[in-house]
């Protein structure tokens, strides 16, 4: 799996198979997962584009994790 913080925007997930629960909600993607990293998404915890009209700022970079 991959995090990539995107520059001035959201965390990235990549993998193959990503799994997310929040409370009693469960749902399965494939491929990769955007999640808020502003604080102002309606759709917390995934991203909704909020960042771009915030003027949202954050350096990018990159998590690689190795099984």
């Amino acid at each position: 799996m991959r995090l990539v913080f995107v520059e001035n925007g959201p965390i990235r997930l990549e993998g193959q198979r990503i799994v997310v629960r929040i409370g009693e909600r469960e749902e399965v993607r494939e491929g990769r997962v955007s999640l808020c990293r502003c604080g102002g998404s309606g759709n917390k915890p995934f991203c909704d584009g909020t960042h771009k009209r915030i003027g949202f700022q954050a350096p990018g970079g990159e998590l690689e994790v190795e099984d």
